[in-house]
């Protein structure tokens, strides 16, 4: 079942990459298959189906998942990381979406600097400037940027931000397009140690569309394993 559903979430994202009308067909998009609150079993059956890319949107369930899932993956922090959990997560992840503050940045980076690693991150942007969300507001922008460029243990790999939940997606669409346009002209910006590669956006209610819009990681879990198991 899970990897019938994950074809299914394939097919869907492939088609949607080719009605974009602004961003590359061509560019490939990675499924990020979500797992929060679903069982090892399920993740490797995921896996085996073709899942390269586990996301864990908390880092104490993810340490006790990677200790049991025996398999080769690459593991993706997507939910808010609070600064007593990111030891743990630069020990664990290869890519953290969620950074959205100065003072998680020095974190991360001090964290990392301790392991001799170079940590993979993604700014989240608050673009629908929505109270109950984590993330950057857009003028905040240009200044958590620049400070990620100038840190030795992080390695800035891209944006990421979540679309308010609205019953019609296609509210969506102006949003995914703007951060789309934001993402763009980051990528043309003069950066040191920087590299804009991953525009992280689009869930299971609205990844056709961000995926048209320009998404090329998208984090889809109910789509691929049905509800979450509490």
């Amino acid at each position: 079942m899970i990897a019938e559903k994950l074809r299914e979430v394939e097919a869907a994202v492939e088609a949607a990459r080719q009605r974009r009308s602004r961003a590359v067909k061509e560019e490939p998009v990675t499924v990020v298959a979500v797992t929060k609150n679903h069982d090892v079993t399920a993740m490797r059956e995921a896996i085996d189906a073709g899942a390269t890319v586990i996301g864990e949107n908390r880092v104490q369930e993810a340490v006790q998942k990677h200790e049991a899932l025996a398999r080769n993956v690459s593991w993706h922090l997507i939910g808010h990381l609070q600064t007593n959990k990111v030891k743990q997560a630069v020990k664990l992840f290869d890519l953290i979406h969620s950074v959205d503050s100065e003072h998680l940045l020095l974190a991360v980076d001090e964290a990392a600097q301790k392991i001799h690693k170079a940590q993979d991150i993604l700014l989240q942007v608050n673009l629908a400037r929505e109270e109950s969300k984590f993330g950057i507001y857009k003028e905040d922008l240009p200044f958590l940027l620049q400070k990620a460029d100038s840190l030795p243990h992080v390695r800035l790999r891209g944006l990421m931000c979540i679309a308010p939940n609205y019953e019609d997606v296609e509210r969506c669409r102006p949003l995914f397009r703007e951060m789309y346009d934001i993402f763009e002209e980051l990528k043309a910006l003069p950066l040191k140690n920087s590299e804009m590669r991953w525009l992280s956006m689009g869930m299971t209610h609205d990844y056709p569309i961000a995926v048209e819009e320009g998404a090329n990681l998208v984090r889809v879990g109910t789509a691929i394993f049905g509800p979450r198991q509490y």
